[in-house]
């Protein structure tokens, strides 16, 4: 974790002098820090408001833009730490893919780092996340970061927290390991009830508020702006495409043949390993391995599939792709080191029994 916190560092420095040399939204939150004549809650809400509310304090006490960039830095820096936990927390099992280490791969892949590196939403939502995912395992005993990711979530990207909420009770309700009638109930209240009470809100950074069809709200809301992204320099026009294509592009693309730049080229070939660990699941085993899955493993699954059924009717530029996917990347991860360390755990437990099996044919024939 101290390389790791030292690489994280060195795309600090990347995207800094990204920033330096191209217009980045970063300089645009610390303007409108530079430019604020109200108070600090003056600036709270959601998404964008969030980010100048959450900076505005360090920005009083003397924080300039470079260490404004670091401190946030350091925030997606702790998505990563409370990312390491919960993997190893709940996969105790040590993957090789290739000769490396799955679980220090997944944590050095270098656009993860990219957009977790700089002021603005990337680095917060990152830790948000994996602070609630973190916490969701024992929520009794790590009650304050469930509760802060939460917030995070939720003031950040409203329509995630619901993608998370809808996962985390339908993981917690189908999950095999048995889990107190009362634990899931508090489970489905908490995070139903939330979702209710915050729905307005949700629907409103959605553009669907008083909507009276939101299917049909959503679908026009969806093509406006994915026409928008798509004049935005390297767009992609999915419009046409069917489902599965939709979805390929939001996950493996850009692919080398489309890469946009130099960091297009570099994200590709991150893309290309991404892949191929998801080739690692396309097997007819897996859809009975989901169904037997403990309920982190389902949170996971339907936090990742929503997320990204929902961002492909938005997402028609690359660019944007490369940043949003950073969000969800992690649960499918996740669901792709679980299956992956549970068939190695299936064959160590296997040969064991052969084994003992051995064991006990050769003392029954010297007796």
């Amino acid at each position: 974790m101290n390389i790791l916190y030292l690489y994280h560092t060195l795309f600090y420095g990347v995207y800094s002098w990204y920033a330096y040399n191209n217009r980045s939204d970063s300089h645009k939150y610390y303007e409108t820090l530079e430019f604020h004549t109200g108070g600090w809650w003056d600036l709270f809400g959601t998404d964008t408001n969030f980010i100048h509310w959450l900076s505005y304090p360090f920005f009083k006490i003397g924080f300039n833009y470079d260490m404004l960039m670091f401190l946030f830095a350091w925030f997606g820096y702790l998505g990563f730490v409370y990312a390491y936990l919960f993997f190893r927390e709940k996969i105790p099992i040590k993957y090789d893919f290739h000769g490396l280490d799955l679980l220090t791969l997944i944590l050095f892949f270098p656009n993860m780092h990219f957009w977790t590196a700089s002021l603005g939403k990337g680095a917060p939502i990152f830790l948000g996340l994996m602070m609630f995912t973190f916490a969701i395992i024992k929520p009794k005993k790590r009650l304050i970061p469930l509760i802060l990711g939460s917030i995070a979530i939720f003031q950040i990207r409203p329509h995630m927290f619901l993608f998370v909420a809808v996962g985390t009770v339908l993981g917690y309700l189908s999950g095999r390991q048995k889990i107190p009638f009362w634990q899931k109930a508090l489970v489905f209240i908490a995070m139903g009830g939330a979702v209710i009470l915050l729905q307005d809100t949700i629907l409103g950074v959605m553009g669907l508020q008083g909507a009276d069809n939101i299917i049909e709200e959503f679908e026009s809301v969806s093509e406006k702006k994915a026409e928008d992204l798509s004049d935005a320099g390297s767009g992609v026009d999915m419009s046409s495409y069917p489902l599965p294509f939709k979805l390929f592009t939001f996950w493996f693309r850009p692919l080398f043949v489309d890469a946009p730049n130099i960091l297009g080229l570099i994200v590709s070939m991150e893309n290309l390993i991404y892949l191929i660990l998801f080739m690692k699941i396309v097997k007819g085993d897996f859809i009975k391995f989901i169904k037997k899955s403990p309920a982190v493993v389902k949170m996971s699954f339907v936090i990742f599939f929503a997320t990204s059924f929902a961002m492909t009717f938005v997402m028609s530029n690359l660019g944007i792709i490369m940043r949003q996917k950073s969000m969800v990347m992690y649960f499918l991860f996740f669901v792709i080191y679980y299956y992956l360390a549970q068939k190695k755990y299936d064959r160590i437990l296997k040969m064991k029994r052969i084994r003992e099996f051995k064991i006990n044919k050769a003392k029954l024939a010297d007796n």
